[in-house]
């Protein structure tokens, strides 16, 4: 993970739908942000032990601005009411360089983008480079009503307004996303589905698109939050680089573990979707719990998110 940090300054801050804060960012010392790629996010410090994750949802040509959508969260652990509270215009904080977990597959004949209330905002960013690419596509936002959704006037007034389809729940039943016969009628040679949402509307979303026959390759997904579960037996970590070792209990973290005995990892997320935890495994099997890696990446068993896996071996050693 890149360590790489920008200073820069809310330049522009609006409230939208309610409860979603709109923020437009440019470098403090007026030189060129890092260009990024749809579906890209960057860490946003809030303090010193609060970094969070936020979509880019600008358009990637435009080089002077990131911009973001944050929704306010009572829920929130601690970021979303940070920004929505503490990020006024003028206001200046340190980002990190954009990152990109959730691009765009570059061989796909037609995109089907569906965004559940704020996930619409990666979606954004992808429904600007492929109308500029001018390949096919279609937007889908979903939301509890028009009154609480952001972006709604920028939508309506982009190159791509054509594309774009808006479902709310309480316009009735009419007004709801129809994916399964939508996906049936695209087809699955050269479709590529991709959501971003609430878990459940997600779950949903990939639920329909498996069923319609997409093979695995061709749906995308980016996940802001997960329930964490570090329930299970508890096992000895191995830290070899530090020639360390410790006991992590049940309901303990690995991450938490590792503290105890002086080794620190840096943590973002804490719910296994950023990937900054990351560590390289040398030894021992995995209990994979993240939303982060792949299905792939957890068969190959060589890197485990410290934040909320866990091993089903009793022993699993790290390169840290």
């Amino acid at each position: 993970m890149t360590t790489e940090t920008h200073r820069v300054v809310v330049r522009g801050r609006t409230v939208q739908g309610g409860s979603t804060v709109v923020l437009d960012l440019q470098s403090a010392d007026g030189s060129a942000l890092p260009a990024f790629e749809a579906g890209a996010h960057i860490d946003v410090h809030l303090a010193p032990d609060l970094i969070r994750q936020y979509s880019l949802c600008g358009d990637p040509a435009e080089t002077g601005r990131y911009r973001l959508g944050v929704l306010r969260d009572p829920a929130s652990r601690g970021g979303s009411l940070a920004v929505f509270d503490t990020l006024n215009e003028g206001a200046l904080i340190t980002i990190g360089a954009p990152r990109n977990h959730f691009p765009l597959a570059a061989d796909a004949q037609h995109s089907v983008l569906v965004g559940g209330g704020i996930g619409i905002t990666p979606m954004i960013a992808m429904a600007y480079a492929l109308n500029a690419a001018g390949r096919s596509f279609e937007l889908h936002y979903c939301a509890r009503s028009a009154a609480s959704s952001a972006f709604l006037e920028e939508l309506a007034a982009a190159p791509f307004a054509a594309s774009v389809h808006l479902h709310f729940d309480d316009a009735g039943e009419s007004a709801r996303l129809q994916l399964p016969g939508l996906l049936a009628a695209a087809g699955t040679a050269g479709t590529h589905l991709y959501t971003c949402g609430p878990s459940g509307f997600m779950d949903w979303v990939i639920a329909s698109g498996e069923k319609a026959g997409l093979p695995a390759a061709q749906i995308h997904r980016e996940y802001f939050s997960a329930d964490i579960d570090t329930s299970g037996a508890g096992f000895e970590v191995v830290a070899r680089a530090s020639g360390k070792s410790v006991q992590v209990a049940a309901g303990q973290s690995i991450v938490a573990a590792l503290k105890t005995i002086g080794i620190k990892v840096e943590v973002s997320c804490e719910e296994g979707v950023c990937g900054t935890c990351v560590c390289t495994v040398l030894e021992g099997e995995c209990d994979h719990r993240d939303v982060y890696l792949t299905d792939e990446e957890k068969a190959d068993n060589d890197q485990i998110m410290t934040c909320c896996s866990r091993a089903k071996s009793a022993r699993l050693v790290l390169d840290i």
